[in-house]
């Protein structure tokens, strides 16, 4: 049975009224599951790096991530060139993942520049919120309140309608 939920995020929420909303869900959340939010120091990305540079800076910061994984911990990966879903499939994966038996959920918001490589073959499931661009601070919150919405329609809640 799921009993955790992580979000890992590289960089930091600077947007006030993004950092209120992200407290909102997790004290939501915390009648459902042990919710852990993460975030990891971003790199510093000069103007106009080179796509070598970019390289190096997404893999620095993708063993960033992959080093403060755990052993059975399933790894959600929010990528543009993942999978689509709605709120009610989302839903049903969580469940699913809670009837597997695994423990602890992580989902991972990348920097600005994406995710590297190695972290995208650690993915379990790449999941995508939208064919839309978000920053990553806005990924975070729209991340966190679907998150709440699935465990609400899981738990039978009055939040999705």
């Amino acid at each position: 049975m799921v009993t955790a939920v992580r979000i890992i995020a590289i960089g930091k929420i600077k947007e006030k009224y993004l950092h209120e909303g992200i407290l909102e869900y997790s004290k939501r959340l915390k009648q459902y599951i042990n919710l852990e939010i993460t975030e990891i120091s971003d790199e510093s990305i000069p103007e106009n790096p080179s796509l070598n540079l970019q390289k190096k800076i997404l893999d620095k910061e993708g063993e960033k991530v992959i080093s403060s994984l755990k052993t059975g911990d399933y790894l959600i990966l929010l990528d543009l060139k993942g999978e689509m879903t709605d709120s009610e499939s989302l839903a049903l994966k969580l469940k699913d993942l809670e009837l597997s038996g695994i423990s602890r959920i992580v989902f991972v918001v990348g920097g600005s520049l994406g995710v590297s490589e190695n972290l995208i073959k650690r993915a379990d499931f790449r999941l995508c919120l939208s064919k839309l661009t978000f920053t990553h601070q806005i990924a975070r919150f729209i991340l966190i309140e679907q998150i709440y919405r699935a465990y609400n329609i899981n738990r039978g809640g009055k939040y999705h309608r």
